[in-house]
């Protein structure tokens, strides 16, 4: 059986700035560029420190990894392909994390089941492109009480995809980098 491809990304700044995560090479996997991370990171400065984060659909893990880097309190991943869960954990060991939780789970029954007592303050969204999952994840977000009042939400989907969030949602920022549009969004209750 052939092994799975690794790729590498960096972090950018904070406590790891320079150090390199690996990740496998699974299907529709495909880490935020540093050139978008970096826009992303500088948006979100005022509400990483001591921020509880949580990265839905984590890939890489690149996005939880460098807010943790710039002073997030913890970190929850979730990631339903075994493979890149195990780069995750080899990752979350190089990096020393004492505070990041990972589960391997689909992140739409995660979020229905009952046993979620954590509140986020900081979401990552980013699904695979061309699903989806983006407008059911954050529906069953804003329905599940882990979501403080005020969260911060980020948003990355393919620049032809029509979707849905909810009202309640308000855009605080958005671009695009090619076929990339992302967004950051304020929960208002």
């Amino acid at each position: 059986m052939k092994k799975p491809k690794r790729g590498q990304c960096r972090i950018i700044a904070g406590k790891w700035r320079g150090r390199k995560i690996s990740f496998n090479d699974a299907e529709g996997l495909r880490p935020t560029t540093d050139r978008i991370r970096e826009t992303v990171f500088n948006w979100l400065q005022p509400y990483i420190q001591k921020s509880h984060c949580l990265d839905a659909f984590a890939g890489s893990g690149v996005l939880g990894f460098e807010a943790l880097s710039r002073g997030a309190e913890n970190v929850v991943f979730i990631e339903k392909t075994i493979e890149t869960v195990k780069r995750l954990k080899e990752n979350v060991t190089q990096l020393d994390v004492k505070s990041a939780s990972i589960y391997h789970a689909d992140t739409l029954n995660w979020l229905r089941s009952q046993s979620i007592h954590e509140r986020f303050d900081l979401v990552f969204l980013d699904p695979p492109f061309h699903s989806d999952l983006l407008s059911k994840t954050s529906v069953l977000l804003n329905s599940s009480g882990c979501l403080t009042e005020d969260a911060i939400i980020y948003v990355e989907h393919a620049v032809d995809t029509d979707i849905v969030l909810p009202e309640s949602w308000l855009c605080k920022k958005e671009k695009c980098a090619g076929q990339v549009v992302y967004k950051i969004f304020e929960r208002q209750l």
